[in-house]
């Protein structure tokens, strides 16, 4: 007989996290570990195979009690085929991902952004309940984004989108991962963000900062940021503010294009401060948002944190698996 249990796993940058589900999609296990992408393709696909079985032994559950897999991954994926296209964070490119697990598992995999599937948890699960339409915008080490329409990720049939941390911000500006200038993501991520703190706090001109992180960006994290805007650090707070404003500014563009019922705040800036990026956003859509827009937009702040990708991957391989199966 066919398992009935389900896999969500979220390949992040630095950490991996695997979920098992009980058939109606309750969290009963997970296990965390460090992606580690360095190591290359082969050996990461071994941790993340690791991690999956560690979750399983966890809850006491076997392979066989498995109905299928759901893995969001970052960068942009080929969803029928189930390939990772590219994650520079991670040297990636042209990873089978859903080949590989299917024949380790024996079951089925079904393959997702792994934005898109963080913004389809807070759609099936949390704070994007009960919408039509969902826009998810997740600033973090990137900028991420996802849409959920009808019950539906948005993607294309052979490569997924809203790859809102690469649309042209500010002209000839400074380049991120992607190597495109002037990108949101070279404007407004956390690692931006932290390289400006950075200059900042070696001129002297933000002593919490120095004091908690130096100048080191690999320090200047999502916490350090935050409790340098609890203590109103002036110089923080004025590259805190524009970040979230220009951020609130783009995601005006894509209301436009989408016209989503809410938008969902997530990722490690909005976790560790989700009161100011909140107002700042919102401050920069309605600056830049035409009028007939603004009372039909709800903004509110994600609610499942890390666990979003896990229970999105999961609950989207459900229904994608079940859907394919002879009625």
């Amino acid at each position: 007989m066919a398992g009935d249990h389900w896999i969500g796993f979220d390949l992040g940058g630095t950490k991996m996290l695997a979920g098992v589900f009980s058939p109606d999609l309750k969290l009963i296990g997970k296990e965390r570990k460090k992606t580690r992408g360095s190591q290359g393709g082969d050996a990461g696909m071994e941790r993340i195979i690791k991690c999956i079985r560690s979750a399983l032994q966890d809850t006491g559950k076997t392979e066989s009690d498995l109905a299928g897999i759901g893995i969001g991954c970052p960068g942009p994926i080929h969803p029928g085929k189930g390939i990772l296209i590219q994650a520079p964070n991670l040297g990636w490119k042209n990873m089978p991902i859903a080949e590989i697990l299917q024949k380790e598992f024996k079951t089925p995999v079904i393959v997702a952004n792994d934005v898109d599937a963080g913004v389809y948890g807070e759609f099936c699960f949390g704070a994007g309940q009960g919408t039509t339409s969902l826009l998810g915008v997740f600033p973090g080490t990137g900028i991420g984004g996802g849409f959920v329409y009808h019950g539906e990720i948005f993607q294309g049939s052979k490569i997924s989108c809203m790859e809102i941390g690469h649309i042209p911000t500010l002209p000839e500006g400074p380049l991120a991962s992607a190597g495109l200038p002037g990108s949101l993501e070279s404007v407004c991520s956390r690692l931006a963000i932290s390289a400006l703190v950075a200059q900042c706090a070696y001129r002297g001109q933000a002593p919490s900062i120095s004091e908690a992180a130096g100048t080191d960006l690999a320090n200047i994290r999502s916490g350090v940021l935050a409790d340098a805007i609890k203590k109103k650090e002036p110089m923080v707070v004025e590259v805190m503010t524009r970040a979230a404003t220009q951020l609130g500014k783009s995601i005006a563009g894509c209301i436009h294009l989408l016209a989503p019922d809410k938008i969902v705040l997530g990722g490690g800036l909005v976790e560790a401060m989700p009161d100011f990026f909140s107002k700042y956003v919102k401050e920069g859509i309605n600056s830049w948002l035409l009028p007939a827009y603004r009372e039909n937009i709800e903004i509110v702040v994600a609610k499942l944190g890390d666990d979003a990708g896990i229970m999105g991957a999961a609950a989207w391989a459900k229904k994608q698996i079940t859907a394919s199966k002879p009625k």
